[in-house]
């Protein structure tokens, strides 16, 4: 490697290491104040608080990643450029892609590491951020007298192997809309398909409206056998309304693997619009490792072309801030677009790295 890339590298990744303390640092600040009078009031002790903040590091790390490398890469290079040195670089016979390859070796890198870290790390620690937040944190009496929020799309692994999805779930009032549940035997075999209206919880059961209940035949996997239609019914569920809070399914605690392996498994639900809200979670978890090195690839050519020795960290900063406000408001018009049915999946996650790729092919093909 050559004294320009290490000296390149060296100082992207000292900017890059310092942004992401410093975003880890505020975001532990305004938490922490968005929690203290929970802190106050159930006594939570320091060990607890810092067990809650270790588990969140993961997620930070994610987060904050893809900013943090644009604006160590836009500062760098923005830095350089105001004391002549990319001058000096082309006029050596150096080629923009010569002079960009420390950022992106370095964008790669983080990409690689951001996605480990996504895959491996983030499912668990959300998991048990949720658990202690829950346990150890959460005021409910606070939120009720707030009430809380409707739960959309809500996922879970219940008693009997059963598999739910809820379009909606209001724990005001615990009731369900939208209501599907699948049951399985001890081999995988579809046993039975709950299809509701409506649904609510009692005090001691739940009872479903307009449900229709398929049962499948047990010689035959898979084959639908006897249909049976109620206005009103009493279904046989322990579930209550405090497990489907707890054990609902989130995924941004599933990696690739285990979010494949949740989509098949309720192929067959008939569950048609969370199945597609599920696949577009999916690839957008495939294509997130391109986000850091698309939208590195979309500043650097603003970079080598900002070159005011004053003002050069207001400059890399609000380029960086640009760039990133706008990818991630075309990367959730994109996903909107795939969860309304507009979009098929795979075009609703590739939307916005395809857009900026272009962008970015452009401007170097016109600059440079």
């Amino acid at each position: 490697m050559r004294i320009l890339d290490r000296y390149i590298i060296k100082s992207i990744a000292g900017i890059f290491a310092g942004t992401v303390l410093t975003f880890a640092f505020l975001f532990i600040l305004i938490d922490t104040f968005g929690n203290l009078q929970d802190f106050i009031e159930k006594k939570v002790p320091g060990e607890i608080i810092l067990q809650y903040y270790i588990s969140f590091l993961p997620t930070i790390i994610v987060s904050t990643a893809t900013m943090a490398c644009l604006i160590a890469v836009l500062f760098t290079y923005s830095s350089l450029h105001s004391h002549n040195e990319i001058i000096a670089a082309r006029a050596s016979g150096m080629n923009f892609w010569k002079i960009a390859r420390p950022a992106i070796i370095f964008s790669v890198v983080i990409s690689a590491f951001v996605f480990l870290v996504n895959e491996r790390f983030v499912p668990q620690s959300s998991m048990e951020n949720q658990q202690i937040r829950e346990s150890q944190i959460k005021v409910t009496e606070s939120e009720k007298v707030k009430g809380r929020p409707i739960i959309k799309n809500l996922t879970m692994y219940g008693l009997k192997n059963r598999l739910f999805f809820i379009d909606n779930f209001d724990p005001n009032t615990n009731e369900f809309d939208g209501i599907t549940v699948i049951g399985h035997d001890q081999s995988q075999n579809l046993r039975e398909k709950i299809v509701a209206l409506k649904g609510k919880w009692t005090g001691l059961a739940w009872k479903f409206y307009n449900c229709q209940i398929t049962e499948y035949n047990t010689t035959l996997p898979n084959v639908p056998g006897q249909v049976k239609i109620y206005q009103e019914k009493l279904m046989d569920m322990r579930e209550t309304p405090q497990d489907f809070l707890r054990q609902r399914m989130d995924v941004s605690s599933m990696n690739i693997k285990q979010l494949w392996g949740y989509i098949h498994r309720f192929s067959g639900s008939g569950a048609l619009k969370t199945i597609n809200n599920l696949q577009v979670d999916l690839w957008q978890k495939i294509t997130f490792p391109l986000r850091t090195i698309i939208i590195v690839l979309a500043g650097l050519p603003l970079a080598l072309m900002t070159g005011r020795r004053k003002a050069q960290t207001f400059t890399a900063i609000g380029i960086a801030v640009t760039i990133g406000f706008l990818y991630y408001v075309l990367e959730a018009v994109g996903l909107a677009l795939g969860k309304g049915g507009a979009l098929p999946p795979p075009a609703a996650a590739l939307l916005a790295p395809a857009v900026f790729l272009v962008v970015a092919w452009v401007a170097i093909r016109k600059n440079f």
